[in-house]
């Protein structure tokens, strides 16, 4: 076993303790029912086992998805409400009873408005000026989908505000798909787009079992995947690049495709690329950071990801990082919004 290996599973037991273990033992030790030693890593060891099994095997079993996903999203969000009241009690000294009340007056209510919250869609507009484009020109991006964390149901949600807004074309930003359960059928729904779609991979794509089997099927739902490749819609040379290269290849390949002529329009699931791409590319698009999903995740994303949401400028370049349509892992949204991006571009 690598050391890399090695240290992933470190890592993952360490989240296991903090998230899953660690909130509930100190609720706990608060009600005056502390866990033995013994107690807790037994607990931790069996959470574990069973996270990692469902890691390793990508088993569908929708108790375990559920136990697993749902048990991160409420375990983090105990977790940041248990922190800062153990701070106050440093210097307070704030009775167990009153710990106990503080934590479940916020825990409670988070929790369920994280739930609505992530089965909402909003409808961003954003407006592109540009000396590239004659005239106006309109299409909707979305990304991070996940049909696989989520239900194939989702597609029902989006299906019409896309058809709504009556776009040219749709633009899929990677990560549509996430589970080796997944079967063609679960898209077929998307015919019903009333506009060409277009899509370019995400990371999640390749971590399923026989992903290209299942990528060379998409044609039968309308989809054409845009593989390293630039097709011309109107004033846009639409270029789109797959997730599983390096940062360098990505660059190049985009620059053997950049017209002289015409609107840049670069699809590409993680918007690292921007830093090497910016001083010439009319508008990327990209998608991947969730906008951190639960706050404060978006403070650690952010270490990662400068742009993790929003638009960004450099000079008359722009970028849109979006924060997905949909959740990953636990359907809980807190201090971010699932988005389905309107964006209409118009002459400067």
């Amino acid at each position: 076993m690598s050391l890399r290996a090695i240290l992933s599973l470190i890592v993952l037991l360490i989240f296991v303790y903090v998230v899953f273990i660690f909130p509930f033992e100190i609720i706990a030790s608060w009600l005056g029912h502390p866990g033995t030693p013994l107690e807790l890593i037994i607990s931790t060891l069996v959470i574990y086992f069973i996270c990692l099994f469902y890691l390793r095997t990508k088993n569908s079993n929708k108790l375990l998805k559920f136990l697993v996903y749902e048990g991160v999203g409420v375990g983090s969000v105990s977790l940041f409400i248990i922190i800062p009241i153990l701070f106050l009690d440093i210097f307070f000294l704030i009775p167990n009873s009153i710990k106990i009340i503080l934590f479940f007056f916020f825990q409670i209510p988070l929790i369920l408005f994280g739930f609505w919250n992530a089965r909402k869609i909003r409808i961003k507009n954003l407006e592109i000026v540009s000396n590239h484009i004659n005239g106006s020109f309109s299409f909707v991006f979305i990304s991070d989908v996940h049909i696989g964390s989520n239900s194939p149901k989702r597609l029902e949600k989006i299906i019409p505000l896309v058809n709504q807004l009556n776009p040219k074309f749709l633009l899929i930003g990677g990560d549509l798909i996430d589970s080796s359960s997944f079967q063609i059928d679960d898209l077929l729904s998307l015919k019903k787009i009333k506009c060409p779609i277009y899509f370019v991979t995400g990371n999640h794509e390749y971590y399923i079992q026989n992903f290209q089997h299942h990528l060379d099927n998409f044609h039968k739902c309308n989809i054409r995947i845009l593989n390293n490749e630039a097709v011309i819609h109107d004033e846009i040379n639409l270029i789109g690049i797959n997730d599983n290269l390096t940062i360098e290849q990505k660059k190049n390949i985009y620059i053997n495709l950049l017209s002289d002529n015409k609107f840049n329009l670069l699809a590409v699931h993680q918007p690292s690329l921007w830093k090497l791409v910016k001083n010439n590319v009319d508008l990327m698009l990209s998608g991947h950071t969730h906008n951190g999903q639960i706050f404060p995740f978006n403070l650690l994303v952010k270490l990662q990801f400068p742009q993790i949401y929003g638009l960004y400028k450099e000079n008359n370049n722009k970028l849109y990082v979006s924060s997905g349509v949909s959740t990953w892992g636990p359907k809980i949204r807190i201090g971010s919004q699932n988005e389905l991006v309107h964006i209409n571009l118009i002459k400067k």
